[in-house]
């Protein structure tokens, strides 16, 4: 694995403050140690970023003093152009690619515009415009073999560049870091569901006073955050078909409320009620305050470092072709036959690299990315 103090920093950003004043901003770290590292941070500037006031909040605007112009798809040239100078620059072996930035909007899927790895580089020759920041940066990263991973909630990797990535075989992952409330709240709920006690309701609040809460006070992109934090707990309720009825769900709330005054330390208050033994009820409420960019830098390095290992390994299972042939011959379906005939390529007898939706990252992540071709996978285990 790759040594921390080996790794080069650089990235872009829509505001042109070096790291030392953008340090100084965001108010994160104690003064004295921000005056230790200032030396160290002063002379690294973002690059210029992709901004489009359509996928984050209005009151973003005032930052965007650092941006990339032209249409999208020049938009994505520049992206790639500066991951080659950045590589030859620092005589870098390999590029990681994180999106740390805002929170975005949902992007609509739409057949003919994002649905296919065809549909989405047509619509960035013609320039469509929901074509959002982070999946310009995810598409100029899979055009240059470089793994990309989504640490906000959007829906980064519409099905388009999912394709796209397959069939690159470039690295991806994602989506949205999960550190504080959420990380607690997968351990808690998949405690009480294989306890046999039945979550009912769970009620999540928040409030933060940093440039993260800044952007998600705005409708649709707090609409991001809250299906990333409320999906977190949706494969441990479907998991117990004693305690659930198909279809059944805990009530499950999230709020986040932008408190400027906090700064970085976030509050965030928990109630899960359970239904228990005899119609009775169990609640538990659960209090935690954090500095939300330190819990999530250090998920940021490991998921560089994860990620750069996942490109370098490669695995063989003894009678891989033997097992598939097996498998294909007892299939009723003719839907699955096709759809196994495609996985047959990640089932070739020789070494071969992990599938590009990179699973393993999805620990560190709220809403695990994964792909049709791994679904197979574990059925063939």
């Amino acid at each position: 694995m790759v040594h921390p103090e080996d790794i080069v920093f650089g990235g872009w950003d829509i505001s042109n403050l070096n790291l030392a004043d953008a340090m100084g901003r965001a108010k994160v770290l104690d003064i004295d140690l921000q005056k230790q590292l200032r030396p160290y941070m002063e002379h690294m500037v973002p690059l210029p970023g992709i901004y489009d006031a359509d996928f984050i909040a209005a009151n973003q605007g005032s930052r965007a003093n650092n941006v990339i112009k032209g249409t999208r798809k020049e938009q994505v040239q520049r992206v790639i152009k500066d991951i080659r100078e950045f590589k030859e620059k620092n005589k870098v072996d390999k590029v990681v690619v994180l999106w740390t930035a805002n929170t975005e909007r949902y992007s609509n899927v739409v057949v003919g515009l994002n649905d296919t790895m065809e549909n989405l580089m047509a619509s960035l020759d013609r320039n469509e415009s929901e074509i959002s920041p982070s999946t310009l940066f995810g598409i100029a990263c899979i055009l240059e073999n470089v793994p990309y991973i989504n640490g906000s909630p959007q829906n980064t990797f519409v099905p388009g560049l999912i394709e796209l990535a397959i069939q690159r075989n470039t690295l991806i992952g994602g989506d949205d870091f999960k550190s504080g409330q959420t990380k607690m709240k997968s351990v808690l709920v998949d405690f009480l569901v294989g306890a046999g006690i039945k979550p009912t309701s769970i009620v999540s609040y928040n409030h933060l006073g940093n440039n993260d809460g800044m952007n998600l006070s705005a409708p649709q992109t707090f609409r991001s955050k809250e299906i990333s934090k409320s999906n977190v707990v949706d494969d441990m309720v479907a998991s117990n078909g004693i305690l659930y009825e198909p279809g059944e769900h805990p009530d499950h709330v999230v709020v986040i409320k932008y408190v400027p005054y906090v700064g970085d330390s976030k509050r965030a208050m928990d109630e899960y009620t359970s239904e228990i033994f005899m119609g009775g009820q169990s609640t538990i409420v659960m209090h935690n305050t954090c500095e939300d960019s330190l819990l999530a830098s250090p998920i940021i390095l490991d998921l560089v470092l994860l990620a750069e290992l996942s490109t370098r390994i490669q695995f063989k299972a003894e009678h891989e072709v033997c097992l598939c042939n097996n498998l294909m011959l007892s299939l009723p379906s003719l839907y699955l036959f096709t759809k196994l005939i495609n996985f047959i390529i990640y089932l070739q007898p020789k070494f071969h690299s992990f599938h590009p939706v990179a699973t393993i990252l999805s620990y560190l992540s709220k809403a695990p990315l994964v792909s049709t071709f791994q679904e197979f996978g574990q059925l063939l285990v």
